[in-house]
C-alpha cells in the first residue's frame, strides 16, 4: 500500500516537474511587468510630481453646470435612497441628475418619479425601447434627454458625469472635478469600496484590488502616457469632449454594442488627443464609495462582464492600438485571460510543493521536487510575494493594517473568482460570436449602504486624515 502511494506521489512529482518551468516563465514575465508599474509610480511620487487639487487653498472657481447621468435597469430598491442621500450631502449647487430607465421597468420608473417630486434637480429619462440593452445605449438616450432639456430650459451644461445607482458621492467631488475641467477633457475621481467585515471575503477582495488600482496602478498609467479608462462612475467629460465624440462616432458618444462602455470611452478620448487626469487621493480622500457584489455568484457575474468587455470584446474591436504605449497598456488589461487560470495552477503547485516538503522534513525522506524546482520558480515566488505585500500596503492605507492582514487569503479567493469569471467570459463571448447574437447588459445586484455603513466609512476617512496630518 505504501509503495503504491509512493509511486503515485512520484508520478505527480514528475508531472509537476514538467509544467513548473512553463508556469514560472509566465509569472516572472508578469512579475517584471507589475514591478515596472510600481517603479513608474514610485519615481513620479518621490519626485513630488503628484499634485492633488483636493487640498487647494486657492480661491473657489465659478461652478460649471454639471449633468449627472445615472443609467438604470431594475434598480428600484436603491435609486431613491441614492438620490435622496447625494442631493443632501453634495457641496455644490450647479448640477442636475438625469436618470435613465426603460419603459418595461415600472418599479424603477416609479422610484425615480418619487425622487423627482422631492428634488427639482432630478429628471427622469425614459429610453424609447424596452430593456435591457446595454449601459452605453441607456447613456446615449440620457444624453439626448439632456439636450432636449437644454433646448426647452435654455440651460447649457458644461460637462457630463457618470454615476451608478449605488454610489455614495463625496460631498466635494464635484468641486474637485470643476477645478480639473479647467485643463482636462476627462476627469476620473477614484472609486473605493465601502469597508466590510474582515471575513466578508468576496467584497473585501474588491477592497484590496481597488485600493491598489486606485492608489497606484491608474496613476502610474497616466504618468506613463497611457490611455486612462473610465471607472464607470465618478467620470466627467467636458462638453467639448462630448461634442467631439458625437461628431467622430455618429452621435453615439457611448458605444451601444460595448459591454464596458467606461473602458471604451477612455480609449476614445485618448485617441482624440484630449487630456485625461486621474485625481490622486489627497488628505480628504475624495472618492466615490459604493458596495460591490458580496456573494461569489454576484462577483463572478460582474467580473464576467468586465473580462468579456475589456479583454475580449475590446480586443476584437480595437486590436492592439497604434503606438507602443497603447499596446503595452492593452497587454496589461488582457493578460488576465491567461494569468487568471494559471494562477489557480500556480497556487495548487505551491501548496503541493509545500505539503510534500513538510512531509519530507518530518519523515526524514528526500523531497521529490528537490532537484526539479528551477531558479525561475523561486524568482516567480519572489514576485508573487512582492505583489501580495504591495497590495497589502495599499489596502492598509485606506482600510487599516488589521484589515490588510487578510489580504494574502483574499488574494487566493480573488484568484478563484477571476478564474471562474474568465472561463465564463470566454464561453459567453465565443458563443455570441458563433451564433451572431448581441452581448447584453449583465445585471449586477446593487445595495445602497445603510446609515451605519456611511458613518463607519466616514470614521475611517477621519482617522486616516488625522494620522496623515500628524506626520
Amino acid at each position: 500500500m505504501l509503495s503504491e502511494a509512493a509511486q503515485a506521489l512520484h508520478a505527480v512529482d514528475a508531472w509537476v516537474a514538467v509544467i513548473l518551468p512553463a508556469i514560472a516563465v509566465w509569472f516572472v514575465l508578469s512579475g517584471f511587468d507589475d514591478l515596472l508599474v510600481d517603479l513608474i509610480f514610485a519615481a513620479r511620487w518621490l519626485r513630488g510630481h503628484d499634485v492633488s487639487l483636493d487640498d487647494s487653498t486657492g480661491p473657489p472657481l465659478p461652478e460649471k453646470r454639471l449633468a449627472v447621468f445615472v443609467p438604470l435597469w431594475h434598480e428600484y430598491q436603491v435609486i431613491e435612497q441614492m438620490l435622496n442621500h447625494n442631493v443632501t450631502v453634495i457641496q455644490y449647487a450647479n448640477y442636475e441628475f438625469f436618470v435613465g430607465a426603460y419603459p418595461n421597468d415600472p418599479e424603477t420608473l416609479n422610484a425615480i418619479s418619487h425622487a423627482q417630486k422631492r428634488h427639482p434637480q432630478v429628471h427622469l429619462c425614459v429610453c424609447p425601447h424596452d430593456g435591457p440593452t446595454s449601459k452605453a445605449d441607456c447613456l446615449n438616450w440620457v444624453l439626448q434627454h439632456m439636450i432636449l432639456y437644454e433646448q426647452r430650459s435654455g440651460k447649457i451644461f458644461d460637462a457630463i458625469l457618470m454615476h451608478d445607482a449605488e454610489d455614495v458621492i463625496h460631498p466635494h467631488s464635484f468641486t474637485l472635478i470643476n477645478r480639473h475641467l479647467e485643463k482636462y477633457a476627462m476627469v476620473q475621481v477614484p472609486v473605493l469600496p465601502l469597508p466590510t467585515p474582515f471575513l466578508a471575503l468576496t467584497h473585501a477582495a474588491y477592497c484590496d484590488e481597488f485600493a491598489e488600482s486606485q492608489w497606484k496602478d491608474l496613476r502610474a498609467r497616466v504618468f506613463a502616457g497611457g490611455f486612462m479608462p473610465s471607472c464607470g462612475v465618478g467620470t466627467a467629460l467636458s462638453r467639448e469632449c462630448v461634442e467631439q465624440l458625437a461628431e467622430q462616432y455618429a452621435n453615439r458618444v457611448f458605444d451601444p454594442e460595448c459591454l464596458t462602455e467606461d473602458y471604451e470611452i477612455g480609449l476614445r478620448v485618448h485617441r482624440l488627443g484630449l487630456k485625461q487626469i486621474f485625481t490622486p487621493l489627497g488628505r480628504r480622500s475624495i472618492a466615490t464609495r459604493e458596495f460591490f457584489p458580496q456573494s461569489f455568484r454576484g462577483a463572478v457575474r460582474q467580473r464576467t462582464r468586465w473580462i468579456t468587455g475589456i479583454s475580449l470584446q475590446s480586443w476584437h474591436r480595437n486590436g492592439w492600438g497604434r503606438d507602443w504605449r497603447t499596446w503595452y497598456w492593452l497587454w496589461r488589461d488582457r493578460k488576465g485571460l491567461l494569468g487568471n487560470p494559471l494562477s489557480i495552477f500556480a497556487n495548487l503547485l505551491f501548496f503541493y510543493g509545500g505539503a510534500t516538503w513538510l512531509v519530507a522534513q518530518t519523515t526524514g525522506t528526500t523531497w521529490g521536487l528537490e532537484n526539479h524546482v528551477p531558479a525561475l520558480a523561486w524568482l516567480a515566488l519572489f514576485f508573487q510575494t512582492e505583489r501580495v505585500l504591495t497590495r497589502s500596503i495599499c489596502c492598509a492605507r485606506f482600510y487599516g493594517w488589521s484589515f490588510a492582514l487578510g489580504t494574502p487569503l483574499r488574494v487566493l479567493w480573488a484568484n478563484v473568482i477571476n478564474t471562474v469569471a474568465t472561463v465564463h467570459a470566454i464561453q459567453r463571448f465565443f458563443h455570441a460570436m458563433a451564433t451572431r447574437t448581441p452581448l447584453v447588459w449583465l445585471k449586477t445586484e446593487h445595495a445602497f449602504p445603510t446609515l451605519a455603513a456611511l458613518e463607519e466609512a466616514a470614521s475611517i476617512v477621519e482617522q486616516k486624515t488625522k494620522a496623515a496630518a500628524g506626520k
